[in-house]
């Protein structure tokens, strides 16, 4: 109807600026065959710029909040709460109101919704924000929903929402707010389903927790939850909580919190077929966005209904893989001591000079080492070279331990498959002058690229260093050079494991 008000099945992968990261990923759910979501539309952020624009007591506050830092506390609740306070009190535009009042008549008008903020910097890969703006449950009626409306724009200046995005380096003036307005669903059991678990990280193993009513007694830490742990299409583990109370919507509006009957507290919320039902949509929705999800979901006469899907983005990123082998992967950095993530042309550069098949994953490099593990000789080399850092080689022992990696069948000596590694030489001729030949060459070739170097520019000058690359290569992986090193890290060695006597 408008560009103020977009319905889920109307909106595109593109429109993130107008509906946020919850509303477009609501969008996004409802088209995917098999999964129910409630039905809803969104007020895009189209709407919440109109009813701000040409307020200049708005626009002035926000150029003080954006002057401040996390420690001014004072301040920012001060000016947070005169923008909440111009927020609602200015009027809904018409054109607006008109079209939430055209979507209600498709839905129903007498229908209970939930109303719901969907910020621009919000479930998004790198950061979540996830209940930094607010939440309004079994609002019925289109004042009421107007109204509501108000209240999420308004939230989006609620202090903790401010600090947060100045934490996560977000400026306040170019984070807008769209509301999502959805059809309320009244459930027996509702919770949050982490398709990676989140204490253990492990993508294999699912989570969900659960507990009767609706979700936000699990949500605002109201109650504990039921913890079902699922992998491979099988309950791995159940803990069951005490749960006391739930909160339920209530006929006139509203919700309310209620004791629940002693004999029912300790049951399970979900039945073990129902647990195995959810994590199954649960891989379902994760399979269609790619990436391990949090998913918020409700059960409702026997149908589990999706609210929310967003990345789970605590978890460490892994390299992309395009099979479905187990993999482990080594840093590279770590084993050099350079710990802090790599920036992106460091990544490149070391990409373009190594011979080892390296990955690229949170701003580091890593090499897959299970080829060496389905062999003893591999393994055995394996564990020698990271023996001096003692928590690798337990980890990797551990791997070992677990037999995550097979071992070839009757293969003890075969070669060390995918290995990557140029050959280490093991004798080389005690000659001295190595070291001063290798530096002599070495600055030769310096002052050379010197000269060569400064008649380029522009695109030139990138084709020049990608072709003198392999020049560097050449360099770098000298046999002769290889030898030194090599010669002072046996030395070391040698040292070490005789000191004693």
């Amino acid at each position: 109807m408008s560009h103020f008000v977009l319905g889920f099945h109307e909106m595109e992968k593109t429109q993130l600026l107008l509906v946020g990261g919850k509303g477009l990923n609501l969008g996004e759910l409802s088209k995917i065959q098999g999964i129910q979501v409630p039905e809803g539309f969104c007020v895009t952020t189209a709407g919440f710029q109109k009813a701000v624009k040409g307020n200049e007591t708005f626009q002035a506050l926000l150029a003080q909040l954006a002057m401040l830092k996390v420690e001014d506390r004072d301040q920012i609740s001060d000016i947070s709460r005169k923008i909440r306070q111009i927020i609602m009190e200015a009027e809904i535009p018409a054109d607006v109101a008109k079209a939430v009042a055209h979507y209600l008549s498709q839905f129903g008008e007498k229908h209970a919704y939930a109303v719901r903020s969907s910020a621009t910097a919000e479930d998004l890969p790198h950061a979540s924000f996830a209940g930094q703006q607010d939440t309004y449950l079994n609002v019925i009626g289109k004042d009421a929903i107007l109204q509501h409306i108000s209240k999420c724009w308004a939230s989006l200046f609620t202090e903790r929402a401010v600090i947060y995005r100045m934490q996560n380096g977000f400026d306040h003036r170019q984070v807008y707010l769209s509301v999502i307005i959805q059809k309320m669903v009244f459930p027996h059991a509702s919770g949050i389903l982490f398709t990676a678990d989140p204490m253990t990280s492990n993508r294999k193993l699912l989570s969900i927790d659960a507990g009767f009513g609706l979700g936000e007694a699990l949500v605002s830490g109201l109650v504990s939850a039921d913890c079902y742990k699922v992998q491979n299409g099988q309950i791995a583990d159940k803990r069951i909580a005490a749960k006391k109370l739930a909160i339920y919507g209530r006929a006139q509006g509203g919700t309310e919190t209620k004791q629940i009957d002693p004999d029912q507290q300790m049951s399970q919320a979900l039945t073990d077929g129902q647990i195995l039902q959810l994590a199954r949509i649960g891989r379902q929705i994760e399979a269609h966005f790619g990436q391990p999800q949090d998913i918020e979901w409700c059960l409702a006469d026997d149908t589990f209904y999706i609210v929310q899907s967003r990345p789970i983005t605590t978890l460490f990123p892994i390299p992309e893989a395009n099979d479905q082998e187990n993999h482990v992967y080594l840093s590279v950095g770590h084993q050099q001591m350079m710990t802090d993530p790599i920036k992106p042309l460091g990544l490149s550069f070391y990409l373009l000079i190594t011979p080892a098949p390296m990955r690229k994953a949170g701003g580091r490099l890593f090499v897959d080492v299970a080829p060496r593990l389905t062999t003893r000789a591999g393994r055995e080399a394996l564990l020698n070279t990271v023996g001096a850092d003692p928590l690798t080689k337990d980890a990797i022992m551990t791997v070992i331990e677990r037999d995550f990696i097979k071992l070839m069948p009757n293969d003890q000596t075969a070669p060390i498959p995918g290995n990557g590694q140029t050959d280490m030489p093991v004798q080389f001729e005690n000659d001295p002058t190595i070291v001063s030949d290798l530096m002599k060459r070495n600055q030769t070739s310096i002052e050379e690229l010197k000269q060569n170097i400064q008649a380029k520019s522009g695109s030139d000058l990138f084709d020049f260093i990608l072709e003198d690359i392999q020049q560097l290569k050449k360099i770098l992986f000298d046999p002769q050079s290889t030898a030194v090193f090599m010669a002072a890290m046996n030395a070391s060695a040698w040292i070490n494991e005789n000191m004693n006597e």
